[in-house]
């Protein structure tokens, strides 16, 4: 095969927003007026039509052999490195005959840092005064993503226009996801004392998040009548941005594409994000796919089905239902309740437990809002039920191997597993269900960050085993009035406790919105 003979498919976001969309056309047509021997085909992620498997299929009928997907992104993160490539490999499992090659993300090409010098410059042109740049401040505002690779680009590419114009100072904010947002960074950069501010939204095309920049933007002017403000246009449609996008593809096919993988996330252990190394690339668009081009309809609830327990559970549970007089004890609790005794095999563990009041609802409550849970140990973590964790969508986070919770630590003294609850206390803040069944080192620090330093956890559900701390732990925990807890007294206790419990809540939660859905329906 040629490496001159292939056909491009711009894989792009997509928008909700039809004057992006418009734009993105409009930037093919660019391309295939720079490069006429080339077939040029277009498809979106999410939203808008074709998708991207449509805009292979029309390549393929086409008569294409060899096909270049280019992300149609600025720069890799979890839709270039995860979506787009998952999408490549069903397309080539559904196309065997078909060459597929990918290309890279745009990144910071000197092309794209020329259209940012251009853009400011127009920014300026706009203004009746003339500032020097020494008395101006840059402010960049990225897209933001969980990927701390990908926003760090946007702190370089501002930190290379900073200092190859001149400005005065820079700053960096993100429309979503990452930190400051556009708000708090426009706030901060106008604390600096620049008469100045010029504010590039570092996007490609027009859109949602380009319309609330500009309107944050207009609220500093406003807020901020001594400091000129101005907003520069996005990259947009230009020439610059076609030359990328078709130097990408031919590097694709010829198998340079090359992507910054040094600092990758998956591949490498990132500080803050070690679990993720090995995550498998799969596709987190599909409910958005198209959407834009489907029957405008009232999007039905998705169906909850109810908790099914394997026939023996089934039955044993049946056993201990009747094993007891359950009467003397709220309803709430009973799952948690009768999970307990089929963990322990011991009715009498249940008199052992205490719950401040409402526990057990409000934490079936958290768990579908936040859906985030943090356990001291992995024992924990491996005994929450995947099934009901994936049908939840709960997300889970155990830190006591990660290599900062050792030097934090080591660092101040702490058991690995009260280091791991001072984290999560940084990391995730107050919405958390916080599930400690092996370390009374853990509950103490997490008593202490309640009293001294203001968290508040959903749920606490308590219960090391042992005789070293864990009384006194225990009585710690019952007397923490600020935060909902479930615990127990004596030494008894242990990761299947912790992890039952935890279970028997998301299977309340499960029930819980079944029967919303049940009575909705009738």
């Amino acid at each position: 095969m040629s490496t001159q003979d292939y056909s491009i498919v711009l894989a792009g976001h997509g928008s909700r927003d039809p004057a992006g969309i418009a734009e993105f056309m409009a930037l093919v047509d660019i391309m295939r007026e720079r490069a006429p021997q080339r077939s040029i085909y277009h498809g979106f992620l999410e939203f808008a039509t074709p998708t991207i498997d449509q805009a292979v299929a029309a390549a393929i009928a086409d008569g294409a052999n060899t096909v270049v997907m280019t992300p149609g992104v600025l720069l890799a993160a979890t839709h270039a490195k995860n979506d787009m490539p998952s999408e490549l490999l069903a397309l080539q499992q559904e196309h065997p005959d078909t060459a597929f090659h990918f290309g890279a993300a745009m990144d910071l090409h000197p092309r794209l840092l020329e259209l940012c010098r251009l853009r400011i410059i127009e920014a300026e042109a706009r203004s009746p005064h003339t500032v020097a740049r020494g008395d101006s401040c840059l402010v960049v505002v990225g897209r933001g993503t969980t990927d701390p690779d990908a926003n760090s680009e946007i702190a370089k590419l501002t930190r290379m226009l900073e200092e190859g114009m001149g400005f005065g100072a820079s700053f960096v904010c993100y429309s979503g996801t990452a930190r400051p947002l556009v708000a708090d960074g426009l706030k901060a950069a106008s604390l600096l004392g620049f008469q100045r501010i010029v504010v590039l939204p570092y996007f490609l095309f027009d859109g949602v998040l380009v319309k609330r920049i500009y309107g944050a933007v207009d609220d500093l002017a406003a807020r901020c009548p001594d400091i000129e403000v101005l907003a520069a246009p996005y990259l947009g449609v230009h020439e610059h941005v076609a030359e990328v996008f078709l130097e990408r593809a031919q590097e694709g096919v010829e198998g340079r594409a090359s992507m910054n993988c040094s600092l990758c996330k998956y591949r490498v252990q990132i500080i803050g994000f070690e679990q993720q190394v090995g995550t498998p690339q799969q596709g987190h668009h599909g409910k958005v796919r198209g959407l834009l081009a489907q029957p405008a309809v009232a999007p039905a609830a998705p169906s909850w089905p109810p908790y099914v327990p394997h026939p023996i559970e089934a039955e044993s549970m049946r056993i201990i239902r009747e094993g007891r007089d359950w009467s003397v004890f709220p309803a709430e609790q009973h799952t948690a309740l009768h999970r307990l005794v089929h963990t322990t095999g011991d009715f009498s563990s249940v008199d052992e437990l205490v719950f401040s009041p409402g526990a057990a609802d409000i934490g079936m409550r958290a768990l579908l809002r936040c859906r985030r849970i943090v356990t001291d140990v992995t024992m924990v973590e491996t005994g929450l039920k995947r099934a009901v964790l994936q049908q939840l969508e709960v997300e889970t986070w155990c830190g006591v191997h990660d290599k900062e919770t050792y030097l934090l630590a080591e660092a101040h003294g702490l058991t690995r597993s009260a280091a791991g609850i001072r984290r999560a206390w940084e990391k995730f803040g107050n919405e958390v269900i916080v599930a400690i069944g092996d370390a009374p080192t853990a509950i103490m620090e997490l008593v202490r960050l309640v009293r001294e330093h203001g968290w508040r956890p959903q749920l606490v559900v308590g219960l090391p085993v042992g005789f070293v701390g864990t009384r006194e732990c225990k009585d710690a925990l019952r007397g923490l009035l600020q935060v909902p807890r479930i615990t127990n007294s004596g030494t008894r206790g242990g990761s299947p406790w912790a992890a039952t419990i935890v279970n028997a809540l998301m299977i309340d939660a499960i029930g819980h919105v079944h029967q919303q859905q049940q009575a909705a329906q009738d």
